[in-house]
């Protein structure tokens, strides 16, 4: 149980249906008490309304284009003590919100991040890693699972991703909150390094996971190629005007400029664009770096409190593991999904005799599944090919998921 009052912020904008995963997703949290803000547009608002958490969610219609305004309208309705992110194409793993808020415990802790896995929900998408004032990343030794207070190289900041990490109230309404100067990108990284600069800490916490899928976006398409450069070059260009030597500016554009470049590239390789495509998006990065250097600092949210709390119910009924062959899958998922609108937690173990890859998915209506072969790889550092018996394999990967899972495993 959670002594404080903890609330999530949630922000979506053409995805609800993530949005309503998202949501059973925290409604299986093994934490209390928090409360969910939901800001949305119009589809997202209605998903929302649609959910059988509605009555308990707090809901704040918000239709611009803009990450940075949409999280200081969720902190003007938040009421908790602690705040914490989550994206609306990210799910959490049921002990996310108790492990993400734990370090809070540490007075001197003003905020932590958390690990995010990518679309496989296997392989890290990002860990520990600090930004500098050139806007680069740089990974941070972060070994074992325990949740830490990491302290970066001098000039860089502990760098929290949006989608897992929560701060204290009173720190972001000291920094007046997020910049809505940086309406798509870079707006976590700008609150990390003005938060580095008040000398407060950072904790990161290994076993505080989402998964999180990178649905398309009106500026990402399903194979993750860009849409529009425009805001990033903005949201770059800005970054650097707040944090880089002015005499450095020009070079460090350029070398963020030439990165975005490479990316295109290589899904002009992957056959996901056509040359034409790249001159068109890096023109508009050009017109957004433009835009974005003329941008000031603005803050968007003075601490005012204007919501009492109001926290969502969660389930303490023990977790359901449920397991067997492909043969078997549709009976196993109708009763993964019967234990689910029964208000279960359950795990869904589908392997096959086979070298296949394995997968990890939160599906509709809120089951966790993974399916892959019993000799291919879960980990994509394990070996290729593992000889080993059927029980044996689903035995590791219980043991594998079991500490964010919340499963009770010997």
């Amino acid at each position: 149980m959670g002594a404080r009052e903890v609330s999530v912020i949630v922000v979506s904008r053409g995805r609800p249906r993530e949005l309503t995963l998202c949501l059973t997703a925290l409604g299986q949290q093994l934490f209390q008490p928090f409360e969910v803000v939901v800001v949305a547009d119009p589809a997202g608002i209605a998903a929302a309304t649609a959910h059988p958490l509605a009555a308990h969610l707090r809901l704040v219609a918000f239709n611009a284009p803009n990450i940075a305004a949409a999280r200081n309208a969720g902190l003007a309705a938040a009421a908790g003590e602690i705040i914490a992110f989550i994206d609306d194409d990210a799910f959490a793993e049921p002990t996310w919100l108790g492990r993400l808020t734990q370090p809070f415990d540490d007075p001197g802790v003003a905020a932590t991040g958390g690990f995010v896995r990518g679309r496989n929900g296997i392989s890290f998408q990002w860990q520990a890693r600090a930004i500098d004032v050139f806007g680069q990343h740089h990974d941070l030794p972060c070994a074992g699972s325990a949740a830490r207070v990491v302290t970066p190289p001098k000039g860089m900041a502990v760098r929290t991703e949006g989608t897992n990490c929560a701060y204290r109230r009173e720190t972001l309404a000291a920094l007046g909150g997020f910049d809505p100067a940086y309406r798509f990108y870079m707006d976590d990284a700008d609150l990390n390094l003005r938060l580095s600069r008040t000398g407060a800490a950072t904790a990161l916490v290994p076993q505080a996971q989402v998964v999180h899928v990178m649905a398309p976006s009106r500026i990402r398409a399903a194979k993750r190629q860009p849409l529009d450069l425009t805001e990033i070059g903005a949201s770059i260009a800005h970054f650097l005007t707040q944090f880089a030597p002015r005499a450095r500016y020009a070079g460090a554009l350029a070398d963020l400029r030439m990165a975005e470049r490479k990316r295109l590239l290589r899904h002009l390789v992957a056959g996901n664009c056509v040359p034409g495509d790249i001159a068109r998006l890096m023109d508009g990065f050009d017109r957004g770096a433009a835009d974005g250097a003329a941008r000031n600092l603005e803050t968007g949210w003075d601490g005012t409190q204007h919501s009492r709390f109001s926290p969502i119910p969660t389930t303490d009924d023990p977790p359901v593991i449920l397991s067997g062959r492909p043969a078997q899958a549709g009976r196993l998922r109708a009763e993964a999904a019967r234990r689910i609108n029964n208000g279960e937690r359950v795990s869904l173990f589908v392997l096959s005799r086979t070298t296949l890859f394995h997968q990890v998915r939160f599906r509709a209506p809120g089951y966790w599944e993974q399916t892959g072969g019993i000799f291919g790889r879960a980990v994509r550092s394990e070996r290729l090919i593992s000889v080993q018996s059927w029980n044996r394999r689903l035995e590791t990967e219980i043991a594998r998921v079991a500490k964010t899972r919340g499963l009770a495993h010997s």
